[in-house]
């Protein structure tokens, strides 16, 4: 069965817009029924795809945050485009990383980083989640075990010079956080393996926004949002969303 590959959204229900952004090696799969669940409640959604990701590694290892932080930007400036001048928004991961970053940035009605890393692993390190990413890519396609075992190994050869600049793009963030004045939602997994899950710790003491609030999520891991207490979280962020000044 041939491999289909997720595709980017834009789905517009209401008034009120959120800008969903998935995590690295990630696409929009990740926040795809967190969207769903939204826009059942009124809520247009949007949810690029980063360069890179939702294809081939071979294309994303010769990508960077400065391309996907563009691509954050240009759904963000779609929204505006489109006649949304009140934008919150919610991103896993590394996308909780540029949801941070966009509130520093641009106007920002709230903030949802989940499972947001506050610091990260060696560059190596980082570079088998790269290949984990293309062993597990290239068998949604379908390719033989063989195969998939020599593109993996031609990868493992190579190297994503990028990573360093993420690695500088998650502490940059994380020494910037005082500019974070949105009122901001914190998620985090407790059984979160991929993550220093302390993070969370250190946006919420950290942000100076007014309104805060955390929760930890005592089942769930990383990816979040397709886990088990996916239905409490998609409620918890609808709830959080409520709360906002929608009114221009």
């Amino acid at each position: 069965m041939k491999y289909v590959q997720p595709k980017p959204f834009f789905e517009e229900k209401g008034e009120r817009a959120v800008l969903l952004l998935h995590g690295f090696t990630g696409n929009s799969a990740d926040v795809r029924l967190l969207g769903r669940y939204l826009g059942e409640r009124g809520y247009t959604t949007i949810a690029p795809h980063y360069a890179g990701h939702g294809v081939p590694p071979e294309q994303l290892i010769e990508t960077g945050p400065r391309d996907w932080w563009r691509d954050v930007i240009d759904a963000y400036d779609r929204l505006k485009e489109n006649g949304y001048e009140q934008i919150a928004v919610a991103g896993l991961s590394l996308g909780g990383v540029f949801s941070l970053k966009l509130s520093m940035e641009r106007p920002t009605l709230g903030v949802v980083p989940m499972c947001a890393p506050m610091s990260m692993e060696s560059t190596d390190l980082m570079y088998e989640g790269v290949l984990q990413y293309a062993k597990r890519y290239k068998t949604y396609e379908g390719k033989p075990t063989e195969t998939i075992e020599r593109e993996v190994d031609k990868l493992r050869e190579q190297s994503m010079p990028s990573l360093s600049d993420l690695r500088a793009l998650v502490y940059d963030v994380r020494d910037r956080l005082e500019d974070v004045f949105a009122p901001t939602f914190v998620v985090q997994g407790k059984l979160d393996q991929v993550i220093d899950i302390e993070s969370a710790n250190v946006i919420e003491q950290t942000i100076s926004s007014a309104q805060k609030t955390m929760k930890w999520y005592e089942r769930s891991g990383h990816v979040i949002t397709i886990g088990p207490e996916r239905e409490q979280l998609y409620e918890d962020i609808y709830q959080f969303l409520e709360t906002l000044d929608w009114t221009i």
